[in-house]
């Protein structure tokens, strides 16, 4: 078995395109090495901000020999009576390559088997790699020096080897040969004798390549650097994979910033580190401290230069944020609120001022519903979108909503209030948490179905590729909101209601109670099976959330061979519901009679299990009501009778779900 290895080394590759390169190039050799039948054991792609690098292992040498046997024309038109092949026979030869001993005859007609020697691996690499290489895409591909081929770097290099021989390939102006590059400060060219010692002769020359290890290296390092102070470091995934893709060889160094700047609030301050600077925040005893680490790509000794340079920045950005919190605060959060008229919510649906009006209304509203005191929902409502106007939010967007929420502390709102306008926008993407006050989890449903309802009656519903304002995120916001706090809350008639509010008018709201139904449906098929959660979905889920899954819980657990074939004997009849109510001056057998009664003394309750029993003791009257009954009697008027009986007992089992698609 043989082992190939591909490294192209660029000019630093920016490190949003580093985990797609991943991705296709993993999907571009295996399509390949499948495509051309060539068996393998592994595939590892490996990158740093200087290369990527591929690693195919158990290779065999060469693909099979392929054999296969092709069909021709009849034996009476390939060969004339003297057995010489006619022109259409002739044609067949020339056509596939063959002589006239490869033919033989079988069920009358012309056959012959054709053999395709395998290729050498070494060959198809030669001829592929540089096709698979230069399919990659990203954005702001570009064409570099005199070349016509556009991609996303400069390339500096390339090594190509299989097992210890060269694979000579070409990609744009590059030609590969065996020597890669160390790490930039070490300036070390590195002969490659083979793919097996790819790895650690790159580690001598303080290059970590393997994108996994080199994240658990800065994991280990920035807690080792944090634990020396008795701290702990933050960092989200996202910091994470961007520190992990733009160093090589991650070295931690810790800088210190003026206590200061611990006044403003901390969620600007760690904002301005993590997202802006790439830092890595401390906290000690959970409380933020003046100090953080920034992981070099270093190989040296003397860190005082950029740690004073880190610091210089930070200095800088945090000043900014300290003049736009001073000025911000000069007056209370309720005063921005009027500026808000002259925010655009979204084309043709008004301002952010008229957004809020809306959003009053329906917190009002839902808090109603919920015998909640509106004074705190109110209020949060009016004042959490005022942020939108600050200085420090048109400076770090990301914030809204906890800048908001400082601001209304220091402007002397409650605590529910303050907590509302932070919480509002949670949660904040799919993992993250959702509201806990509850006044932030109804502003927050009344918010998140506004948006939803404007971008579907602006025609703007959310396509493959296309998601206005976050509808998808908006949508599973509420249903989480929904779910987490346990609320009783009527999503379906609040889509109607916010629809009746947008300024342009359009009847889509069954669309958008499809399209939180089918949202909640992938939410919870990570927990549920599709179909139970389908069948359950017949009853409009959005009116009770909560109570929806607790159907679905109930059905999940269903194991009721009977229920279910009388259920669906049932759907499989009715073509389409009676109008009809049930007649019992027509009934005719005693059947029909015990089955009406078992029906009426079903009681539809929210206890599923206890529902499933009601129905399942159904079963006896119904089996019995099929014996002995036909449907579709002669009698127009019995017939019909006996629709509507069938149509009443459908309903109870739709009360549970559709048991046809169980």
């Amino acid at each position: 078995m043989s082992i190939y290895l591909l490294e192209v080394g660029t000019e630093e590759l920016p490190y949003k395109f580093i985990p797609q390169a991943i991705e296709q190039l993993n999907g571009g050799f295996t399509s390949f090495l499948n495509d051309n039948k060539v068996k393998f054991s592994d595939i590892k792609v490996y990158a740093t901000p200087r290369r990527l690098a591929v690693i195919i292992d158990g290779l065999d040498a060469q693909t099979a020999d392929e054999e296969k046997v092709i069909k021709g024309p009849i034996a009476t038109v390939a060969f004339d009576a003297n057995g010489n092949l006619t022109p259409a026979g002739e044609g067949f030869v020339r056509k596939n390559n063959l002589t006239r001993e490869d033919l033989f005859i079988q069920d009358n007609y012309v056959h012959a088997k054709i053999v395709t020697k395998g290729k050498s691996i070494s060959e198809l690499l030669k001829d592929n790699v540089p096709n698979i290489f230069m399919k990659l895409q990203g954005a702001h591909f570009m064409r570099w020096g005199y070349n016509n081929e556009k991609f996303s770097r400069p390339i500096k290099w390339i090594v190509s080897l299989l097992d210890n021989e060269e694979v000579k390939i070409k990609i744009i102006d590059k030609e590969s040969g065996r020597t890669s590059r160390g790490h930039r400060f070490a300036g070390q060219e590195i002969l490659i004798s083979s793919p097996k010692d790819y790895k650690d002769a790159l580690r001598k020359e303080y290059v970590i390549v393997d994108q996994s290890e080199r994240k658990d290296i800065i994991v280990a390092k920035a807690k080792e650097a944090a634990a020396t102070l008795g701290a702990e470091p933050y960092y989200t995934d996202d910091l994470l994979e961007e520190v992990t893709f733009i160093t090589e060889y991650p070295v931690p160094a810790i800088c210190e910033f003026d206590p200061r700047f611990l006044d403003i609030p901390e969620e600007v301050t760690v904002t301005v580190m993590a997202v802006h600077q790439r830092y890595f925040a401390l906290y000690k005893g959970g409380k933020l401290i003046n100090k953080f680490i920034t992981m070099t790509n270093y190989i040296g000794d003397e860190f005082e230069n950029i740690k004073a340079g880190n610091v210089r920045v930070i200095k800088a950005r945090l000043d900014d944020a300290v003049f736009f919190f001073n000025e911000d605060t000069k007056k209370p959060l309720e005063n921005y609120v009027e500026s808000l008229k002259g925010v655009t919510f979204q084309k043709g649906m008004g301002s952010m001022y008229d957004k809020t009006q809306r959003l009053i209304k329906l917190s009002k509203d839902i808090a109603s519903d919920l015998g909640v005191s509106a004074a705190d929902v109110e209020r949060t409502a009016q004042l959490c979108k005022a942020d939108l106007t600050t200085n420090l939010v048109f400076e770090f967007t990301e914030l809204q909503g906890f800048i908001g929420a400082d601001y209304a502390r220091v402007s002397g709102e409650n605590d529910k209030v303050v907590q509302g306008i932070k919480e509002h926008y949670f949660p904040l993407n799919a993992e993250s948490e959702t509201a806990k006050g509850t006044e932030g989890q109804i502003v927050g449903i009344a918010d998140k179905i506004d948006t939803v309802c404007a971008v579907f009656a602006a025609g703007k519903k959310p396509t493959g590729s296309s998601d206005p304002l976050g509808v998808r995120r908006a949508a599973l916001g509420v249903i989480r909101t929904i779910l987490d706090a346990g609320l009783k809350i009527d999503v379906d008639k609040y889509i109607k209601e916010a629809l009746k509010l947008l300024p342009v008018q359009r009847d889509c709201a069954d669309e958008i109670n499809e399209f939180f139904v089918q949202r909640m449906i992938i939410l919870l098929g990570e927990n549920y099976n599709k179909n139970i959660l389908e069948g359950c979905a017949a009853r409009n889920p959005l009116t009770d959330i909560a109570d929806y899954v607790k159907r679905v819980q109930a059905v999940k657990d269903l194991n009721a061979p009977q229920l279910l074939e009388n259920a669906n004997r049932v759907i499989r009849i009715l073509k389409e519901d009676s109008l009809n109510s049930v007649n019992t001056g027509l009934f005719v057998e005693n059947a029909e009679t015990e089955l009406y009664n078992a029906i009426v003394k079903v009681s539809e309750t929210n206890d599923y299990k206890a529902y499933l029993s009601e129905l399942e003791n159904l079963n006896p009257a119904v089996t019995k009501f099929f014996d002995d009954v036909l449907v579709m009697d002669k009698d127009e008027k019995i017939k019909q009778n006996r629709i509507a009986l069938l149509t009443l007992l459908k309903k109870k089992y739709e009360y549970l779900t559709d048991f046809s698609k169980i």
